[in-house]
């Protein structure tokens, strides 16, 4: 049996540690097999599935926790955001998560610029209470948006602008720190007078200063001379800050020591007054080594930062905003470097020409741009802060993956270096997009590593050793800020002498004798091909599929393998992003995209989780997923989660009884038309005494309002009315949505006046159609595919005719781009039917340039519907109503929180409304009275409607409004009765633009 498999099926074990803990009152804690799926793996390639997780509220959780875990012999591995890509951050023993509660800021000093932390804090919310005083946290590595203190203190991590203000290491002021045997010590710069007295003392802070002060003056020949070469030599410990020169500082020695040392329990970090302003330098050239030894030319212009970009990362790029940002970039360029300065404004246009007369003079060149508007800067370092997830695919789709991660030389030989490391992939077969920290030598990249075989095993082996001898004889450190792990640990000695490998032993044995933390690591290494996540010797559960994954291969574990672990989801900032609205509201892994993720492989392995689609864990999991579809474009490797979510309730409830709300929400469509014949006998019943039993039997929330039914719906209006306008530019069909035609037909007749008003003769689908999406959430597959291929064959004529398919609602608009062709995979009609489908923006903006639109002078804020962001964005819209006038702010809101039939549901509303409270609905009521509140979305529209005293529009009915009135003639047609052609019948202009 398999290391892997012995760990996984210790339960007896994980009950009785998981039970101790909880006795003593360590925080929250989990040993049940799905908290332990979920944190099996970090952003690396290795899986270690652990005893237990634990979720300390205070320090002494913490202190508790660990002296439990002492007395049972059991290791622990302490984590933040879990986004470690050398697999530092899993273990088998009893995993501490700080990142939920343990994550506070205690103190801000503005005068001394200092702070302390707990080791949980997301940097980018230190970062937001130092900004309120002009100030920063210099190491900004580009997971800024999760990554947690304690965890860059554990890497010594320092992203892009460490050329300027340091790695973590060169931040940290003092750490309080936790041994495993239960000493908490205040580490910091010490003077000897200092030392002496903490010897003299003789505690257990003295004993442990006394024993590293014995260390450090024995081998000060060694630490001066193989230690601290250049600033991104973090591999192995740093013992060069022992060095009487350094102060002997043990805060700064203990940075980078992954976890092996001690936990940490506060750190006091100082903050730095950032330029007052800064400028972005965008350089092209023909390819990365000639970006690689312009390097050394332009740091003489001491940029804040210098990042290099390979065309093969930009290549993969399909994110709508981000593919812009790359189209934008330099033509004719293989190969980027940024280099962002700062300083006095008016300072910065010299020093940019400057730089930029530089990289003139270097090999290589082909064009450059100093970018100006912030906004276009923000979007082009996005391209830089998605690489972690970008390079996880390969063009052609093939996955490819850490292993070689973070290697570094001194920038004067890193052209040398990429050489040598691009003939190391050509030689082994191998693939990989590299990009990173140029101005400091450090390159990221992923490579297509084959760990499926025991042969492209072998190869991985074989390519990280070779690459390893490389870095050492370019002067290089294995890791150059993101830590050794289990991925590099077993090579340092290809990089380090045996005095030096002997020294890091020591250094261990001094603070943890009895190895129980991060074991593995570092010291005694685990093998770097052990434990893999992906293992030729594991072989995934055969598990049939309805949708066909067709990026994936077909392959539903390949699929759930997208997520590798960068933790995109987990951010608390906006950024435009919509995902993961639950985790937002939780801050809960088990919410996260990533943490489904982990649940749905973990499934396909049958390991931990046993029970295939049955999984009560995997159904837990994805309770609170909204199906909002944010993932499938805020995620940088397009995890659809949403889709996923589907897959599995069809299998997990295919012959069983389903929950309640699945049939009264999923098979809403059809049961409208039932409400349709008596819309004021329905209404009557669920305002009534007997609502609250209503929504039991239904499954509905009882706190949620159960919306109204229209009098009369949009179809019989529409099949009852005469046509206006020339319909000069011929006809288009507008999707005629479930919910807009029952609950609020005012917006598809607002959309049928603007339609005829820009010269398009209106059509509607025959019969009555669904696009099947409440179906599709609901997980009844079956149903829904059947109803999509009524759908396809009624829309395909027309769309292959190339008439433009219109639609109003963007659920549905997103519904048949995506899930049609999806669930009807190779079918024509469907193909052809998401081409032809737009918006109504889409259709006036791009289809429609010459169409002028009503003029209207007002304010609006709007709320972009979850789906029509992850299809097709917000710049039509914004387009239009710049065109119209309109001072429209877009909200950075993401998802309004109701999401169809996630609101309604029993056990989500207080999620829901969390949700919604975030920005959307406080931005609704602040907004001034005659401030318009624009949401195409339904579901939008009710969750403002519900918890506002304001009416949320559609874009059409804001245009709608503004039109002129139709000319006589038209108007006296209409009031005639019934149409020679379509026996419609108009029930005037009022109603017609409502």
């Amino acid at each position: 049996m398999t290391t892997s498999a012995q760990e996984t099926r210790r339960t007896p074990e994980a009950a009785a540690v998981a039970e101790a803990l909880h006795r003593a009152d360590c925080g929250e804690v989990a040993g049940d097999a799905g908290r332990r799926a979920q944190y099996a793996a970090d952003a690396s390639n290795y899986r270690r599935v652990p005893l237990a997780v634990v979720f300390p509220r205070d320090r002494e959780q913490v202190l508790r926790a660990v002296a439990v875990c002492r007395r049972l012999g059991v290791p622990v591995t302490v984590r933040g955001a879990g986004t470690s890509t050398s697999g530092q951050a899993v273990g088998s023993g009893v995993v501490l998560d700080v990142s939920r509660h343990f994550n506070k800021l205690l103190s801000l000093d503005p005068v001394t610029r200092t702070a302390t932390v707990q080791p949980g804090i997301v940097l980018d919310e230190l970062q937001a209470a130092a900004a309120g005083h002009g100030l920063l946290f210099g190491a900004n590595p580009s997971t800024h948006s999760r990554c947690t203190l304690g965890g860059m203190i554990g890497n010594n991590a320092c992203g892009s602008h460490s050329v300027a203000w340091g790695r973590t290491a060169d931040n940290v002021v003092g750490l309080e720190v936790l041994t495993y045997r239960g000493a908490v010590v205040r580490l910091g710069p010490m003077t000897r007078a200092e030392i002496d007295e903490a010897v003299a003392a003789d505690d257990d802070r003295g004993r442990l200063i006394g024993a590293l002060d014995t260390l450090a003056r024995r081998d000060l020949e060694v630490l001066r001379t193989e230690l601290g070469r250049f600033p991104r030599q973090v591999s192995g410990y740093a013992l060069e800050h022992l060095l009487p020169e350094n102060r002997f500082n043990l805060a700064r020695a203990l940075v980078g020591s992954e976890g092996t040392l001690a936990v940490v329990l506060s750190a006091t970090v100082k903050l730095i007054a950032p330029p007052p302003a800064r400028a972005l330098v965008v350089l092209g050239y023909r390819d990365t080594y000639a970006a690689a030894d312009a390097v050394p030319a332009l740091l003489e212009h001491r940029p804040l930062a210098l990042e290099g970009l390979d065309h093969a990362l930009t290549d993969i790029v399909t994110r709508p905003a981000t593919r812009a940002a790359v189209d934008s970039l330099p033509p004719g360029s293989r190969a980027w470097l940024f280099a962002e300065l700062g300083g006095a404004a008016e300072e910065l246009d010299a020093r940019a020409a400057a730089l930029s007369a530089a990289a003139r003079e270097t090999a290589g060149f082909t064009g450059g741009e100093v970018v100006t508007d912030p906004g276009r800067a923000r979007r082009l370092w996005r391209i830089r802060e998605d690489g972690a997830g970008l390079a996880t695919r390969m063009p052609d789709g093939s996955e490819a993956w850490p292993g070689w991660e973070d290697a570094a030389v001194p920038p004067e030989r890193l052209g040398s270096y990429l050489r040598g490391f691009t003939g190391l992939l050509d030689r082994h077969g191998l693939r990989g997009a590299v990009y990173g920290h140029f101005g400091e030598g450090c390159l990221h990249v992923r490579i297509d590593f084959d760990f499926g075989t025991e042969k492209g095993t072998a190869v991985f082996r074989a390519f990280v050793t070779d690459a390893a001898e490389l870095t050492a004889a370019h002067g290089g450190s294995l890791s150059g800020e993101h830590g050794d792990g289990q991925a590099r640990s077993e090579l340092l000695p290809l990089m380090y002498g045996p005095r030096v490998i002997g020294l890091f032993e020591e250094f261990k044995n001094v603070w943890d004798p009895d190895h129980g933390l991060n074991p593995g690591i570092i010291t005694r290494p685990l093998p770097l091909d052990g434990n893999l996540r992906v293992a030729h010797h594991r072989t995934p559960l055969p598990l049939a599929t309805v949708f066909p994954f067709r990026a994936d291969g077909g392959d539903f574990a390949r699929a759930t393998r997208r997520c590798v672990g960068v933790g995109a989801c987990r951010s608390t900032a906006r950024r435009g992003d919509v995902m993961c609205p639950s985790y937002r509201v939780t801050r809960d892994e088990k919410d996260s995209t990533r943490g489904r993720a982990r649940l749905l492989y973990e499934m396909t392995q049958g390991e931990v989780i046993t029970d295939g689609w049955r999984s009560t864990e995997v159904r837990d999991a994805l309770d609170l997923c909204l199906s909002c579809k944010g993932c499938s474009s805020d995620c940088p490797v397009g995890v659809d989660m949403a889709t996923y979510k589907s897959e599995f309730l069809y299998h997990h409830y295919r012959g069983r009884p389903r929950p309640a709300s699945h049939y009264s929400m999923g098979w809403l469509p059809l049961l409208s038309r039932v409400a349709a014949r008596m819309p004021r006998l329905v209404n009557a019943l669920t305002a009534s005494r007997f609502a609250p039993l209503l929504k039991r039997l239904g499954g509905i929330a009882p706190q949620r309002e159960i919306p109204r039914f229209a009098d009369r719906t949009f179809l019989d209006w529409f099949r009852r009315r005469t046509p206006r306008g020339d319909g000069r530019r011929g006809p288009v069909v507008l999707w005629v949505d479930s919910f807009n035609n029952h609950f609020s037909p005012e917006v598809l007749r607002a959309g049928v006046a603007v339609l005829e008003s820009a010269g398009y003769r209106v059509r509607v689908p025959d019969g009555t159609q669904c696009c099947g999406l409440t179906w599709i959430t609901t997980g009844q597959l079956g149903v829904a595919r059947r109803i999509a291929g009524r759908t396809a064959a009624a829309l395909g004529p027309a769309a292959r005719a190339g008439i433009p398919v219109v639609g109003l609602e963007p659920s549905c608009t997103a519904a048949l781009r995506g899930d049609l062709p999806e669930l009807l995979d190779g079918d024509a009609d469907a193909a052809a039917v998401a081409e032809a489908t737009v918006s109504l923006a889409e259709l006036l903006v791009e289809r429609t340039p010459d169409w002028r639109p009503p003029e209207v002078t007002a304010r609006s804020i709007s709320q972009t519907h979850c789906h029509q962001h992850a299809t097709s964005g917000f710049d039509a819209d914004a387009a239009l109503l710049r065109r119209m006038g309109v001072d429209n702010t877009a909200l950075d809101s993401g998802c309004c929180g109701l999401a169809g039939n996630f609101g309604f549901e029993r056990g989500h509303y207080e999620v829901s409304v969390a949700a919604g409270e975030q920005v959307l609905l406080p931005a609704v009521r602040e907004a001034a009275p005659d401030t318009a509140v624009l949401a195409d979305g339904f579901s939008c529209r009710t969750q403002i409607g519900q918890h506002t005293d304001r009416r949320g529009l559609h874009l059409a009915q804001l245009i709608a409004a503004a039109l002129p009135p139709p000319p006589a003639a038209d108007t006296a047609r209409a009031s005639r009765g019934p149409g020679s052609d379509q026996g419609h019948t108009s029930e005037g202009q009022e109603d017609t633009r409502d």
